[in-house]
């Protein structure tokens, strides 16, 4: 027996009907969401001036990048030529001042202490005769640690000056025996440091490409789960019922909130990710075009894990709680601050598990080394991987662990 016609028909309409009321309720749950954005003052600060305001804010912080003129008081013991050379010498260093003269290290501690100088350089006795010998001389540096930018200016000018100081040293001793200085003006290997993604080995320039990333991951998650921590409130009022809750199946009513929210943050991301280091000068290698569609399923995934935890979250002030404290540990695994191959396992299979990581990751690299997406497909694909394992965690959340929810809910997908 052949099928009968009108039978296909019915089925076809029934089917095309079927996928047209999905995308209306779709459509409908993303308008919805978007007045419940625009209506709660809690969302739209964290949506909005959060994103807005934190990437400015960090940046001024960190800004200058660079320390220059840090004083420095110097107890001169040898009071010889090369004494007075070496000092001369760090003096002229674009890091450091030579502040004052102090006769003793106690009288040098004195003005650290009173914080009108933040190092300290101890030139010996024997200073100059050990040099005049030709054997190995040492001044003795302390260096107050308050500040690492402090710390790093100082190391950075001191071995630069014991380089050219030796060199001189070793150039004049080789003149000495009737070699021409010009012999020996130069190192057997000439070497050149090339700082890639951060030419001024600024801490703003290093951190906040890195930082900016993990501001976009934490604002979105806190703004979806205060959305969820207020539907929770409601239904607790009304029975089990959320009446501002447009009745859908958990796909729509995932991909609807969703869509709402990327849709919200992608002109937020060109703000934050490409006019904020512009404004300031930051490393900005990278094409707009790459690192917009790089992002895009950092915000897929984020929006996924939020909707998946917001089973946590039963009050509005819940996603304080859930969310706001795990902002410094996602910082340190999205190895950021300390490297993520120093890691056991555990901690590396958790940073795995974070969007941000992988984002951050591949974002350093598009805008400061100017890799393209192309080369990028490693973080790349995982963001897109953890987008559909947290959107299957998101469809779990809604479907089996709100039981009171499903009453307002039609049957379906």
């Amino acid at each position: 027996m052949f099928p009968d016609p009108q039978n296909i028909n019915d089925m076809k309409s029934s089917s095309s009907n079927g996928i047209s009321s999905w995308f209306t309720t779709l459509f409908k749950v993303w308008r919805r969401e978007y007045s419940m954005v625009f209506s709660d003052i809690g969302v739209m600060l964290f949506f909005f001036f959060l994103t807005l305001m934190y990437p400015v804010i960090y940046t001024l912080i960190y800004n200058p990048e660079t320390v220059t003129d840090i004083p420095i008081v110097v107890v001169d013991q040898s009071r010889s030529e090369h004494s007075r050379e070496l000092t001369r010498m760090i003096d002229a260093t674009s890091s450091i001042e030579v502040y004052d003269y102090a006769p003793t290290l106690d009288e040098a501690r004195r003005i650290q202490n009173e914080h009108k100088a933040y190092g300290i350089l101890v030139i010996p006795s024997d200073f100059g005769k050990k040099i005049g010998r030709g054997e190995q001389a040492t001044a003795t540096f302390y260096a107050e640690m308050s500040l690492l930018l402090r710390y790093r200016a100082f190391v950075s000018s001191l071995t630069d000056v014991q380089l050219a100081m030796g060199a001189k040293i070793t150039q004049e001793d080789i003149a000495t025996i009737g070699l021409p200085g010009q012999s020996v003006s130069g190192t057997p290997i000439n070497s050149e440091a090339v700082m890639l993604g951060d030419p001024t080995q600024g801490f703003a320039s290093f951190i906040i490409p890195g930082i900016v990333v993990l501001i976009l991951q934490q604002s979105m998650l806190l703004g979806v789960t205060m959305l969820a921590g207020g539907s929770s409130e409601r239904r607790r009022r009304n029975g089990g019922i959320d009446p501002k809750a447009v009745p859908a199946g958990p796909m729509a009513t995932i991909f609807g909130k969703t869509f709402c929210y990327v849709s919200l943050y992608l002109p937020i991301c060109i703000y934050v990710l490409d006019i904020v280091p512009t404004i300031f000068h930051l490393p900005h290698m990278g094409q707009l075009s790459d690192y917009m569609l790089f992002i895009l399923p950092l915000l897929f995934a984020t929006s996924f894990l939020g909707l998946a935890i917001s089973v946590l979250v039963t009050e509005r002030e819940s996603s304080m709680l859930v969310i706001v404290f795990t902002s410094v540990v996602f910082l340190f695994l999205s190895g950021l601050t300390w490297p993520r191959y120093a890691m056991n396992g555990f901690w590396t299979l958790v940073g795995d598990c974070i969007p941000a990581t992988w984002g951050i990751e591949g974002f350093i690299r598009i805008n400061s080394n100017g890799s393209t997406l192309a080369q990028e497909t490693h973080p790349y694909t995982m963001l897109w991987l953890l987008a559909a394992i947290y959107l299957i965690c998101a469809y779990l959340a809604c479907r089996y662990l709100y039981p009171s929810r499903r009453r307002a809910l039609r049957p379906g997908i």
